[in-house]
């Protein structure tokens, strides 16, 4: 079972995506599991303080780096002989594809960081290569109020390629013929006079000239 550690400090704004639907299934299968850590359990001071004003000025807070370092070894702490996966989320690392998606479906353990405000502490990163290679990785080129939509995101992205998630690898859409353009039932549908049908090719259930259609349309692959 491959076990996803979301160090956050808004759990409940990932559970509700991640307890539904397909992933929510593949939980209460225990084909994947996903646990929360949250920097505010380990922070010292009085206030429940995870994020100081930088060094150097500038605008916000920034995180501090010992409650993210104390959480990921929470989270990691009887699990250190296990393959383990750090992802650090953040804009200016690589983009996120299938590719790594499907490298780090290989993984028993991802640890996800998501940051907030500035960012994290440089210093975090630093100490928690001790627990092995950081990947950093940005999902998408907008920059989004925190980490915690892309770790949705990457999840999502590995959960479905493990086996009996989906419940066929053919359901991979980057693993088969795939086009931006898909149809279903019924055969024609009318709005406001005008009617709109399925392409021809579609409906004559002859596999290479569909297949030949498909090719020729934008792939959905990334």
């Amino acid at each position: 079972m491959l076990r996803f550690h979301l160090i956050t400090l808004f759990p409940e704004a990932c559970e509700a995506y991640l307890a539904s639907s397909i992933l929510g299934r593949a939980r209460k299968e225990k084909k994947i599991a996903v646990d929360y850590q949250t920097p505010r359990d380990f922070v010292e001071n009085r206030w429940g303080k995870a994020d100081e004003r930088p060094y150097g000025g500038g605008p916000g807070m920034v995180m501090t780096a010992l409650p993210i370092v104390k959480a990921v070894k929470k989270a990691l702490s009887w699990r250190r002989h296990k393959k383990i996966a750090v992802v650090w989320l953040l804009p200016s690392g690589k983009q996120f594809t299938n590719k790594d998606a499907e490298a780090l479906a290989q993984y028993e353990d991802i640890v996800l960081v998501c940051g907030r405000y500035e960012g994290i502490d440089e210093r975090a990163k630093k100490i928690l290569k001790s627990f092995g290679t950081i990947q950093q990785y940005a999902v998408g080129e907008a920059t989004y109020t925190g980490g915690e939509l892309p770790a949705m995101a990457v999840v999502d992205a590995v959960s479905r390629r493990l086996p009996g998630v989906l419940g066929k690898d053919a359901s991979i859409e980057e693993r088969r013929t795939a086009s931006r353009e898909v149809y279903t039932r019924p055969e024609s549908i009318e709005w406001e006079g005008k009617s709109y049908r399925v392409p021809q090719v579609l409906r004559t259930g002859h596999h290479a000239n569909i297949t030949g259609w498909k090719k020729g349309k934008p792939s959905r692959r990334s």
